[in-house]
């Protein structure tokens, strides 16, 4: 069984990985991030990119409704994933 998800952030990272390795991230993030994968803190990290998830959601649904389009008819079907 496939996990349509992984697909979809994997075809992601290959067509935008370059330029999001250029983008830096705010002081401290990188190293507080790794000492959360040390402590293997999975709950903390969940609610890390549940945070960027629902930013990014707000961010796209402003910038679609300010160009006077519904966001969903410029987004591609593709296979659900449940968050």
């Amino acid at each position: 069984m496939t996990n349509p998800y992984a697909e979809w952030f994997e075809q992601l990272r290959s067509e935008y990985g370059e330029q999001l390795r250029a983008m830096p991230l705010p002081d401290g993030l990188p190293e507080h991030l790794r000492t959360l994968i040390n402590a293997k803190d999975e709950d903390a990290i969940q609610f890390m990119v549940k945070l960027a998830w629902q930013f990014g959601a707000q961010v796209g649904y402003a910038a679609g409704t300010r160009q006077g389009d519904t966001p969903a008819a410029n987004i591609p079907s593709t296979p659900r994933v449940q968050a």
